[in-house]
């Protein structure tokens, strides 16, 4: 059993790497530009064992995807539980200014997540699809802050909450 568990770690780590080096030749040469015998080359492993771990390119995108929404959602766990008794305006100041240093301290999962947003829709329906499913969570969760800062008085009734969540999600996103 032992060795079992020792194989799965090593595998898992393995991914991560993965995944990480992924993100990063990924952000600087674009999606479309990266092959995976290129990845493959990059981290020092054979084309056949990164096939092993991801079989397809769209695999390797979408556990990307995935990792990065892991990592970016635990940034703001005390947001999203004790947070919620804070008013609004300071939930929101708290999670921009998350995303913000997020961002500044992991400047390639930005550019992932441009790239993503540039290149997928054209050229794969399922990461696409997984993009926008991943983009609409963020944005409720500022459409469900500002709607409860309204109901606090804190916002203008007139206000779109979605307007506005969209709004400044898609300017902290492309800073």
């Amino acid at each position: 059993m032992p060795k079992r568990t020792a194989k799965q770690e090593r595998a898992e780590r393995t991914r991560l790497e993965i995944l990480q080096a992924g993100i990063d030749l990924f952000a600087r040469r674009g999606i479309l530009a990266t092959t995976m015998n290129e990845l493959a080359k990059a981290i020092k492993m054979t084309p056949g064992a990164l096939y092993w771990h991801f079989p397809t390119k769209e695999d390797l995108l979408l556990a990307a995807m995935e990792e990065l929404h892991r990592r970016f959602i635990g940034e703001f766990t005390e947001v999203l539980t004790e947070g919620r008794k804070w008013p609004a305006r300071k939930q929101l100041r708290v999670i921009f200014e998350r995303q913000k240093a997020f961002f500044r301290y992991h400047p390639t999962h930005g550019i992932f997540f441009a790239m993503l947003s540039c290149e997928a829709p054209y050229n794969n329906q399922r990461v696409a699809e997984a993009l926008r499913d991943t983009l609409i969570l963020y944005v409720a969760a500022v459409e469900g802050i500002v709607k409860y800062g309204q109901r606090r008085g804190e916002f203008r009734a007139d206000l779109s909450a979605n307007a506005f969540a969209h709004a400044m999600l898609s300017s902290h996103l492309g800073m």
